[in-house]
């Protein structure tokens, strides 16, 4: 696929579809004419079909297995009950979605004894449906303290003056609630038990990811031709979003042009696509909760020397990354591998631009950005089944930046990406 300006037009005939973004569009011809079936512009999405009929979601087998090897690790750890509420670590474990409010809802799980859910009485009903594992459901009615509650589900397992374990996106007021309650018990950190189950995916875990990788870039494959001259950053995220949709998922791609992809998140500042400028592009999807997180630098129209070096140093660094990634490996080595590269043909050093700013990966699964950070200082060594981008970037103030990012999982033998790295500057997927 060229990226030349004119190829870019020709592959996205009828790109002025966008301002109808798949809805119908009244053609001047039937203006007035009653009974006359309206024209449709075609949408330039419409051979796509959905990608999602073979999910295999998480079993509820797999989740009581997370269960067991979370226990395992607070018997390590020394913790007598682990406290959560609605996120990402709720589903993980249980399979519940519940979102956030002033209401307190929670989960507890004692290291030996049986779970509870801490629910309002009012959505006792709505709980017990989603509640897919338990059967101690205890509620509070609205003038009635929830952590009084939570306090009562220590004292009924025996736990008196124990060591409970506060997942790190439980809220301050439900934590401090809780300790004035029972403040006989130990306060500390659940990420040993939290966090060492969710940094390892199974097999089961990689193909949903997997799946997301695969729709994130077939959605990219489709919207990237219908860039044109004088194009809003706006509007292309609305037809990439409708790319997703038509691939049967819920995503999205951002981009930036010109001077403002010199900021590694982009800039706010008005900008519509011009003649010679650099797209960076950033984007992905979940598929049962599960992430991707891809992002392709491009030039509409014909690169200029000084951004076909920059963008080839860039891949060379992304490459550096993946070689150095494998099993038993510190975190900050694949960091380092990279930032070699760039450093040695004269950026940086550091964290100074022109060079790469930031840290060259970090874990994903469940949230876009998880643990564990490809960063110096981070001596975590790599182990089979974690997840990571590797997406070094190369900014050169006041013109522009470049990014390849590409999601990656380390196997008993090295990495292995989830999608292909950028073959070219004007061929973004093989």
């Amino acid at each position: 696929m060229s990226l030349r300006r004119r190829n870019f037009l020709k592959l996205s005939a009828g790109a002025a579809a966008s301002a109808c973004l798949l809805a119908s569009c009244e053609g001047p011809e039937n203006e007035g004419k009653e009974g006359t079936e309206k024209t449709k512009i075609q949408s330039p999405f419409a051979a796509l079909k959905p990608m999602t009929g073979g999910i295999v979601p998480i079993t509820d087998e797999e989740r009581l297995a997370r269960i067991e090897k979370a226990r395992k690790l607070m018997a390590e750890n020394k913790l007598d009950a682990i406290l959560l509420e609605g996120g990402t670590s709720m589903f993980y474990f249980t399979g519940m979605s519940w979102g956030l409010s002033e209401r307190t809802f929670a989960w507890v799980l004692p290291a030996k004894s049986d779970m509870a859910w801490v629910t309002p009485k009012f959505e006792e009903g709505r709980a017990r449906e989603l509640i897919r594992f338990g059967t101690d459901v205890r509620t509070w009615e609205e003038d009635e303290s929830p952590y009084k509650v939570i306090a009562g589900i220590f004292k009924d397992r025996g736990i008196r003056a124990g060591k409970i374990g506060i997942e790190e996106r439980l809220r301050f007021f439900i934590y401090d609630g809780v300790r004035k309650e029972a403040p006989a018990h130990q306060y500390v950190s659940a990420d040993p038990v939290t966090i060492g189950c969710r940094v390892i995916k199974t097999s089961a875990e990689l193909a949903l990811m997997q799946l997301a990788n695969d729709i994130t870039v077939e959605a990219y494959k489709a919207a990237i031709p219908q860039f044109r001259e004088g194009m809003a950053k706006a509007q292309f995220s609305e037809l990439a979003a409708s790319a997703f949709r038509a691939l049967g998922a819920s995503g999205g791609i951002g981009a930036n042009f010109g001077e403002a992809t010199s900021f590694p998140h982009g800039s706010i500042k008005p900008r519509n696509l011009r003649e010679g400028d650099v797209i960076l592009m950033d984007g992905g999807c979940n598929i049962e909760g599960y992430r991707s997180d891809i992002s392709r630098t491009i030039v509409f129209g014909k690169p200029t020397q000084r951004q076909l070096d920059i963008w080839n140093l860039e891949k060379e660094a992304q490459a550096a990354a993946f070689k150095a990634a494998r099993p038993g490996v510190p975190c900050e080595d694949v960091d380092a591998a990279a930032r070699k590269v760039i450093v040695e043909a004269g950026f940086g050093p550091d964290y100074k631009v022109p060079g790469l700013p930031h840290r060259t990966g970090h874990g994903i699964g469940l949230e876009g950005h998880e643990w564990i950070n490809l960063v110096r200082g981070n001596k975590t060594l790599m182990q089979p089944g974690m997840c990571f981008t590797n997406e070094p970037m190369i900014v050169i103030p006041g013109e522009f930046g470049v990014r390849l990012e590409d999601d990656m999982q380390i196997t008993e033998t090295g990495a292995k990406f989830f999608s292909q790295p950028s073959p070219a500057i004007d061929r973004p997927f093989a």
